[in-house]
C-alpha cells in the first residue's frame, strides 16, 4: 500500500482544491507547495500544516522528489510546466484544458510515454459522486439505451466558455458514450457568422477562440449524437450548466453536485410522468464528508491512486484530455470554415490561427487576461457599450 508523494504547483483556487483532496487522501502525502507568490504558498501551507514551501519549481522537484505533481495553473503555462516536470520524472495531474494547442498536447503525451509516466487531466466531474450515480443508473438500464446528449453552459462568452466549462461537458460525454467521431458547428458573433476578424485570444490564457455563441453537433458511435451549447448570456448563470442524457426509456439530468432521473424519454407535463427522481450520490469509499476536500476532487484523486496502483491510465487520462481538445478544436474549425470536421485531426495546427493566415492576417492582438476586462475590450471591438456582466 504505497503512499504517493505529491507536490502542488500553483496555490490559487484550483491549487487549493487539489491540495485539500490530496491532503485528505490516506494514500497521499503532500511533500511540497509551490507558487511564485509566497503569500499563497504560506496561506495554503498554514491551512494544511505543510512545512515544505517553495517559490521555485526546480527547488520543489529537487527537494520534494514527488511521485505526482499537480499543475493547477493557467492553461498557457501547462505545456512548459509539464515538460519541465517530466524532465525530472513524475506523474502529472494537470488542470483542464490539457494545453493551448494540439501540438503542445501531442508533445507532452509523447514525452510522458517515452519516459513511462502517467498524465491525468483534472476533469473532476467525470469522477464525481453525481456522475457515478448517473453511471450506475445507466448500467442498471433505468433509461434504456442512450440516444443523445445535450450539454449546456454557464453563459460565458462562447469561445471562452468552450475552453473553460466546455472541456468538462465534452469529457463527461465521451466518458458515457465514447470518443467523438465528427463535429459540425455554427459560430456567431454579434448575430453574424464568425469571420477571421472575430478570432481573438481567450481570457485567462486559454488559447485562441472565436464566437459569442457556439452550437455544435457531435457524432459518436452507435448512432448516438450530442449537442454542445456555449452561448454568451447577459449574465453568467451557474444554474444553467449541466448535461442531459436521453435514453430510449428515460432521461438523466446531471450537474456537478447532483443528478436526477425522469422515467420517461419525453417530457409529458401531466403531473404523472414529469416527476424527477434524485439519484443517490456514490462517494469514494474513504471520503470524509466532514473534511474540507471537495467530493469530486477527492474522487478524482482516489481514481489516480487506483490507476497508479494497478498500472493503468486514469479515467481522465492524457489521452482522454487530448481527445477533448481535438473535439474543442473541431468545434472552432467547423465554425470557422462552415464544414463538418472529422476526428482526430490530421492537421494539428490551431485551426483559427491557420484561418487568419489563409486570409493574410497576422496573429490577433493581445487582450486583457481578466474575464470582465476582456469582455469590455471585446464589446469595444464590436462597437457597442460594455455589458454589465459578472464572471
Amino acid at each position: 500500500m504505497r503512499t504517493y508523494r505529491v507536490a502542488i504547483l500553483g496555490c490559487r483556487s484550483r491549487g487549493t482544491a487539489a491540495a485539500r483532496a490530496y491532503h485528505a487522501h490516506p494514500r497521499c502525502q503532500i511533500v511540497g507547495l509551490c507558487d511564485l507568490v509566497r503569500e499563497r504558498v504560506d496561506t495554503l501551507g498554514d491551512e494544511l500544516g505543510i512545512p515544505d514551501r517553495f517559490t521555485d519549481l526546480d527547488e520543489l522537484m529537487r527537494g520534494g522528489a514527488p511521485d505526482i505533481v499537480a499543475i493547477p495553473t493557467a492553461t498557457e503555462f501547462h505545456h512548459e510546466l509539464c515538460m519541465r516536470v517530466l524532465a525530472y520524472g513524475a506523474h502529472i495531474d494537470v488542470e483542464k484544458p490539457m494545453c493551448s494547442t494540439l501540438e503542445q498536447a501531442d508533445e507532452v503525451l509523447a514525452e510522458a510515454n517515452r519516459k513511462g509516466f502517467r498524465i491525468a487531466v483534472h476533469h473532476q466531474g467525470r469522477c464525481s459522486p453525481s456522475m457515478r450515480a448517473a453511471q450506475r443508473a445507466i448500467r442498471e438500464g433505468r433509461i434504456g439505451a442512450i440516444r443523445y446528449l445535450t450539454g449546456t453552459c454557464k453563459g460565458y462568452y462562447g469561445g471562452y466558455g468552450l475552453m473553460n466549462i466546455g472541456t468538462h461537458i465534452v469529457n463527461n460525454m465521451i466518458g458515457l458514450v465514447g470518443h467523438c467521431r465528427s463535429v459540425t458547428a455554427l459560430g456567431l458573433t454579434a448575430g453574424d457568422p464568425v469571420t477571421p476578424a472575430d478570432v481573438i485570444p481567450s481570457a485567462g490564457g486559454m488559447g485562441t477562440v472565436c464566437g459569442e455563441r457556439l452550437t455544435a453537433l457531435l457524432a459518436f458511435g452507435d448512432n448516438i449524437t450530442g449537442t454542445l451549447v456555449q452561448h454568451r448570456y447577459a449574465r453568467v448563470d451557474n444554474t444553467a450548466y449541466g448535461l442531459e442524457i436521453y435514453g430510449e426509456e428515460g432521461r438523466i439530468f446531471w450537474k456537478s453536485t447532483a443528478g436526477w432521473l425522469l422515467p420517461t424519454p419525453h417530457y409529458v407535463p401531466d403531473g404523472v410522468h414529469d416527476h424527477w427522481e434524485a439519484l443517490s450520490p456514490v462517494y469514494a469509499d474513504t471520503f470524509d464528508p466532514s473534511g474540507r476536500a471537495d467530493a469530486s476532487d477527492y474522487a478524482y484523486v482516489d481514481e489516480f491512486v487506483r490507476a497508479l496502483d494497478e498500472d493503468h491510465e486514469h479515467e481522465c487520462s492524457g489521452g482522454e484530455g487530448l481527445h477533448v481538445m481535438e473535439t474543442l478544436m473541431g468545434v472552432l474549425e467547423s465554425a470557422a470554415y462552415g464544414r463538418r470536421v472529422m476526428l482526430p485531426q490530421t492537421d494539428r495546427r490551431h485551426p483559427l490561427l491557420h484561418w487568419r493566415e489563409v486570409h493574410g492576417m497576422d496573429a490577433p492582438a493581445s487582450m486583457p487576461r481578466d474575464y470582465r476586462e476582456w469582455l469590455e475590450a471585446e464589446d469595444r471591438r464590436l462597437g457597442r457599450p460594455p455589458a454589465q456582466e459578472t464572471a
